[in-house]
């Protein structure tokens, strides 16, 4: 078989990640065994935890699963799954970028619907892996956010942390600049806001993305 090109083999990857970072529902097995086919496809650092989590989450019973990636991911700011919050916290500057990402988005000719928000990371690879190019250049703008999330799962001794592992695989090395992004967020928290929050300042869990074409 001939070996998938990286923007192939990445889409795949990131396919599969948006899946797995969805809440766990009645569709939880079909997203694991299409993660397991996505893994073997993949390098070791990208595949690898993709059959990680999927062995961790199949032992798992599905409302045990679901409890915690509530917990997780609604009750941890650390483990916020909407992007834009790691670089802007609850400030006017996040309404703005999550303005930019819908007209991304725009360009490419996807809609989201009004339950979603752009900067969910469900939603980025989701994206990602029908427009490689674009979706990449989005997730390394987000290098520093991703790499807190995926320490702060770890940390917490998180299945999704395995997820988050396998999306940091499928993205350049930390450079210099967001090393020093990743330690000041990890010491000062995203940025802070007294007055005049922008009305996209309290995140919303988002359903299971729709997997498919443009929208």
């Amino acid at each position: 078989m001939k070996p998938l090109a990286a923007d192939a083999r990445n889409a795949l990857a990131w396919q599969a990640q948006s899946l797995l970072l969805a809440y766990p529902d009645d569709r939880l097995t079909q997203h694991l065994t299409l993660a397991l086919q996505v893994a073997a496809t993949q390098p070791s650092p990208v595949g690898t935890p993709l059959t990680r989590f999927a062995e961790q989450a199949d032992r798992t019973p599905l409302p045990e699963l679901a409890a915690d990636y509530v917990a997780t991911f609604d009750h941890r700011k650390r483990c916020c799954l909407f992007l834009t919050y790691y670089a802007h916290g609850d400030t006017r500057k996040r309404g703005t970028a999550l303005l930019r990402l819908k007209q991304t988005y725009a360009e490419a000719g996807w809609r989201l619907t009004d339950d979603e928000l752009p900067d969910h990371l469900a939603v980025v690879l989701e994206f990602a892996a029908a427009e490689p190019a674009t979706g990449a250049r989005l997730l390394t703008e987000h290098r520093a956010g991703l790499e807190l999330l995926r320490l702060a799962l770890r940390d917490a001794a998180s299945p999704w942390a395995h997820v988050l592992d396998s999306v940091s695989a499928t993205l350049p090395a930390l450079a210099g600049d967001d090393r020093e992004a990743v330690l000041r967020l990890a010491a000062q928290g995203p940025p802070e806001e007294q007055v005049g929050l922008d009305p996209y300042a309290s995140p919303v869990l988002l359903p299971d993305p729709v997997v498919g074409g443009p929208r």
